[in-house]
């Protein structure tokens, strides 16, 4: 099993996953009840509304360089290099971490669906439920939905679960079948490369554009390079912070100032998502840096950040359960535009109860369970053989 360095959170990192899930959950609610419209809305600039509630696209981005960096650091420490990737424990982690959360979100949805719950049926014309759990299980409701549409907005969560998991399943195959480091390097440079092109090619379908495989995977490709950059080099505490802020001022520069970014042409290229990968890999590899370099804890102030963050997979599943209820309570008892505020509130930290309890009594258990009995079951049957 992974030792205790390999099990301890990156404190910065979880601050990181938990801005990003907030940016979604705050996303959603916001295109079902625009705060723009309530009073204090009104006060804000457009600017502001941008920043607070059109950032869920990006905060997924952010989580696939974290993800790419995350498994790789983590595969590093299991087993030294990357091609030694045990396939078995790696495949067996990774279904024991996801599948009883997805597995149960489907099972709801399914039920729901056949329910005829308002929000929660699939559009007919689009598609149909067996279409869609095979698509769920198989990798591809990003595909699905570029070809018919979106689904319900609880199942179009799992596109960027699709780009997860194919990314998953290839990378120990990649690992090994490259043999040589450098040689991974080059097949991880390549998705970083393709990134812009793939976004831009495909401006027929800007589905398939925002949320292709190669759209996306240079994300997770360039996590992977900066957990192995990470492995090979030791910043000084000055040069640590430069990069931090570096990294800082890119992600800042997209996700803030758009007009200006828009003004440069850069998203005409494909290239303001890449950029906000990588101000995002700086940031994961000065905060990582610093982790190995000191004993902090995290302050207090970002507590609640975190908290999200460690609870960030659970959240992104099931937050849709906490939303579609209480924008339907909003509307059919006539609440005032002016009390969105305390409805976005109660939202988010609904959403985020949600995300707790059920990591908390259910899929972490799981989790557990599943690799002690997976892991020792394979170590009996090698032993046996």
């Amino acid at each position: 099993m992974p030792s205790s360095q390999t099990e301890k959170r990156v404190q910065g990192i979880d601050v990181l996953r938990g801005l990003c899930i907030v940016a979604v959950v705050l996303h959603h609610i916001n295109l079902r009840i625009r705060f723009q419209n309530c009073s204090l809305g009104k006060l804000l600039s457009p600017a502001t509304h941008r920043v607070l509630f059109w950032n869920g696209y990006y905060g997924v981005i952010v989580f696939f360089v974290i993800s790419g960096f995350l498994i790789t650091t983590w595969s590093l420490k299991r087993w030294g290099t990357l091609q030694q990737v045990n396939q078995r424990q790696f495949y067996v982690m990774r279904f024991a971490r996801i599948m009883p959360c997805l597995l149960a979100l489907l099972a709801a949805l399914s039920i729901l669906h056949l329910a005829h719950a308002p929000q929660f049926v699939i559009n007919p014309q689009r598609s149909s439920l067996p279409r869609a759990l095979i698509a769920a299980l198989t990798f591809h409701v990003n595909w699905l939905e570029s070809r018919t549409g979106y689904l319900p907005a609880s199942w179009d969560v799992l596109w960027s679960l699709s780009i997860e998991e194919m990314f998953y399943l290839f990378f120990p195959l990649v690992c090994i079948w490259t043999r040589k480091q450098w040689a991974l390097i080059s097949v991880l440079a390549s998705f970083v490369v393709i990134g812009p092109f793939a976004r831009t090619v495909f401006t027929h379908n800007p589905y398939w554009s925002d949320n292709g495989y190669l759209s996306c995977m240079d994300g997770i490709a360039l996590g992977c390079l900066a957990a192995i950059l990470v492995r090979k080099i030791q910043l000084s505490r000055r040069a640590n912070i430069v990069l931090g802020m570096l990294g800082t001022s890119l992600c800042i520069f997209i996700t803030v100032f758009r007009a200006t970014a828009g003004l440069l042409g850069i998203y005409k290229i494909g290239l303001e998502v890449t950029l906000l990968e990588l101000g995002t890999a700086m940031l994961v590899i000065a905060v990582q840096q610093r982790f190995e370099t000191s004993s902090s804890s995290g302050h207090w102030s970002t507590a609640i950040l975190r908290w999200y963050g460690r609870n960030s997979y659970e959240i992104y599943l099931t937050h849709m359960f906490v939303i579609w209820p209480l924008v339907g309570i909003f509307y059919h008892s006539q609440q005032p535009l002016n009390s969105a505020l305390l409805w976005f509130l109660a939202m988010t930290a609904l959403s985020g109860a949600l995300g707790y309890l059920v990591a908390r009594f259910y899929s972490e258990p799981l989790n557990k369970a599943l690799r002690v009995k997976l892991l020792q079951g394979a170590s009996r049957a090698q032993t046996a053989s």
